[in-house]
C-alpha cells in the first residue's frame, strides 16, 4: 500500500545553475547533496556506468519526511541525456505548482530576474479555485513550474 510521497524529481543539465534558481530565486532550502553511481544506482535507473549528482530541496519550515513535498534535482554526468520537448501538452511532461501569497509581486520579482513566463498571472474564474490566480513559468532547463495564489477563504 502506498502511504505518501517522498520526493518529486526533475532531471537538469547543470545542478549548480538549477540550485541558483531553486534556492536563490524561489527560496528553497538544501536538504542534502550527493554524488553516486554504479552498483544499485545502475540497477535502479536501468543503465550501466551511471554517475549522477543530486540535491534534495524543501521550503523553509517544511518537514522533509513523507509527504513533505521535497524536490530532487538530478544531473546525469554519465550518461548525459538529450533534451526532450517539454511542452505541457506532451504526454509524460510534468509540472510542479508552488503556492504564493502575492502572485503579482512574485511575478514582477522573478520577471525582473529574467525568468521566462508563459503569460501574466491569470485570474481563475471557475471551479474550486475560483477567485485565485495562477501563472506558468520556466526553470533554466525549460521545465514548467506554476505559481498559484489560492482564492481568499
Amino acid at each position: 500500500m502506498v502511504i505518501g510521497t517522498w520526493h518529486f524529481s526533475f532531471t537538469v543539465r547543470n545542478l549548480e545553475r538549477s540550485l541558483e534558481f531553486y534556492q536563490g530565486l524561489l527560496g528553497m532550502e538544501l536538504v542534502h547533496r550527493q554524488e553516486q553511481g554504479g552498483g544499485y544506482t545502475d540497477r535502479l535507473v536501468g543503465m550501466q556506468d551511471v554517475w549522477l549528482k543530486a540535491a534534495m530541496l524543501k521550503f523553509p519550515g517544511q518537514d522533509a519526511g513523507v509527504s513533505g513535498h521535497v524536490l530532487e534535482l538530478i544531473e546525469y554526468v554519465r550518461p548525459q541525456g538529450t533534451p526532450v520537448d517539454l511542452r505541457t501538452c506532451n504526454p509524460g511532461v510534468a509540472h510542479m505548482a508552488f503556492v504564493v501569497e502575492d502572485i503579482h509581486k512574485e511575478y514582477e520579482r522573478l520577471k525582473a530576474h529574467g525568468v521566462q513566463f508563459k503569460s501574466e498571472p491569470v485570474a481563475i474564474t471557475g471551479g474550486r479555485n475560483k477567485g485565485g490566480w495562477a501563472v506558468y513559468l520556466l526553470d533554466p532547463d525549460g521545465i514548467t513550474l506554476e505559481l498559484f495564489q489560492p482564492p481568499p477563504r
